[in-house]
């Protein structure tokens, strides 16, 4: 939808946003895709709208009672926060 260079991945029930094309390898290439400014952009978007991203990490926790409206308001939120973001 927006074109941008980010990835998900998906660990059980966490959800990992790394903004770079592909997903990170190794630690060294998940420190280099940091970018702190953005982080706290997305954590803040976020949290205003009800979605607690974790504090260190660009994750999602979805629970196992998660619904799908849960689901979609944070689907929402996200897109949200990029269409803000680039305009």
């Amino acid at each position: 939808m927006f074109d941008l260079p980010w990835s998900v991945t998906r660990l059980g029930f966490r959800v990992e946003y790394c903004f770079r094309q592909t997903p990170p390898r190794n630690g060294g290439e998940a420190k280099g895709a940091v970018d702190s400014e953005l982080d706290r952009y997305m954590h803040l978007w976020a949290l205003i709208r009800g979605t607690l991203m974790t504090p260190f990490h660009n994750v999602a926790l979805i629970a196992a009672d998660t619904s799908e409206a849960d689901v979609d308001h944070h689907t929402r939120t996200f897109r949200d926060a990029l269409q803000a973001l680039i305009g």
